[in-house]
């Protein structure tokens, strides 16, 4: 291997191959191991594979490569992104506190509110865009701080070296959902963050083809733990997904940069039209976390979100749309547009939803590889068709 120095861009396409495993053929992709098990020549000691749960060497190149990419030292495959968020919270023991920004994911709040306190792990949500509220949050018992940033849905913006200094002065560990950014544009745990988590189904997938999710500690010790718990629970990535993911990592740089070139003429579109009442994208100079954004990660992104005036107006908009798909999940190739409050967020009980500003008027757009010129023109049909309808029935 050369040694002169890679950029990221670069890693995406040569970090899965960096490993033994094709020396015969010279084949440029990694083989997929369909296979469970693994013969043992010594009947003393066996080879570094021997059941596919604890073990594949596909879904190896894959944990290597992901490892790689955010700077860490493991890295793990996992069956779905809530599987690796989960099973990285099976860290924490009966007692323990975790302190949550409220700003979350739907699924990650379902786990933390109705499968962790079964285990007697004790939560307390937190405004993490505030490290004066997160301190407040902090009891002797916190053992963990968990961040997303940009957040879903309204993308709120963390300020990661302030809450990794908390959890560090209180003995905490710090996980951070990096889902929206990927490691191309931000890397926690340079920041001192202690596992970053993916759904991985996103972008590095990017084509809406897998279900998946990823881990990756910096610490030997802590990753070695993670490695029992995904032993143990066995809710691992198997060897064809694996391979997928691996190819969906390969294109990440292009597809992303031109998602995101187009995301932020689109924000800056929906920002000057008079029916949407707010934007929310970290690449607006509007946006609360946009100096936090910019210093500590290296750009905005391809997802964002936007209010209409209610739920009849956004449905009104979602069903005169014609480009863009109308369904749960984003990071795709495709433009997707989900409604947090009956999809991403549907495990959130109203209430809740409406405390942290999910909306019935909001909706949440990533992205994809359409021309922009055809989004903003379909956007703007079925604006004029919204707004039609709102003033026809006097809302």
């Amino acid at each position: 291997m050369s040694n002169v120095k890679e950029s990221l861009e670069t890693s995406l396409i040569t970090a899965s191959t960096r490993g033994d495993y094709e020396q015969k053929t010279g084949a440029v992709n990694v083989p997929i191991y369909a296979s469970s098990t693994f013969h043992q020549e010594s009947f003393d000691s066996f080879g570094p594979y021997d059941y596919s749960r604890s073990g594949n060497p596909t879904r190896d190149a894959l944990e290597k490569t992901i490892a790689e990419l955010e700077g860490g030292t493991r890295g793990f495959a996992f069956a779905s992104g809530i599987a690796a968020i989960s099973s990285a919270l099976m860290l924490l023991s009966s007692g323990d506190h975790l302190v949550v920004t409220e700003e979350v994911y739907g699924g990650t709040y379902r786990f933390i509110t109705e499968v962790l306190p079964r285990f007697g792990i004790d939560h307390t949500f937190a405004d993490f865009t505030n490290a004066e509220e997160v301190e407040k949050a902090i009891r002797p018992n916190t053992k963990l701080l968990y961040i997303e940033t940009p957040a879903n849905p309204r993308l709120g913006i963390t300020d990661i070296e302030a809450i990794v200094a908390l959890a560090k002065a209180n003995d905490c560990l710090t996980f951070l959902d990096n889902t929206f950014m990927t490691p191309l544009y931000q890397r926690p745990l340079d920041l001192g963050v202690d596992i970053v988590l993916h759904s991985a189904t996103k972008f590095l997938s990017g084509h809406s083809d897998i279900i998946a999710g990823l881990a990756v500690t910096k610490d030997e010790e802590l990753g070695s733990k993670l490695g029992f718990i995904q032993n143990s629970f066995g809710a691992i990535l198997g060897a064809q997904d694996s391979f997928s993911l691996i190819q969906g990592i390969k294109t990440m740089g292009a597809r992303l940069s031109q998602s995101t070139e187009s995301a932020k003429k689109l924000a800056n579109y929906l920002n000057s039209h008079p029916l949407i009442e707010e934007v929310l994208y970290p690449g607006l100079s509007t946006h609360p976390g946009y100096e936090i954004h910019a210093r500590q990660a290296k750009s905005p992104g391809a997802v964002l979100s936007f209010c209409l005036p209610d739920r009849e107006t956004a449905k009104a908009f979602v069903e005169n749309l014609q480009i863009p798909v109308f369904a749960v999940s984003l990071g795709g190739v495709e433009s997707i547009l989900s409604y947090p409050a009956t999809m991403s967020h549907a495990a959130i009980p109203k209430e809740e939803r409406e405390k942290r500003g999910i909306s019935d008027g909001l909706l949440r757009f990533s992205v994809g590889l359409e021309h922009i010129d055809d989004l903003i023109a379909d956007f703007d049909q079925a604006l004029i068709i919204a707004s039609n309808i709102k003033q026809k029935v006097g809302i």
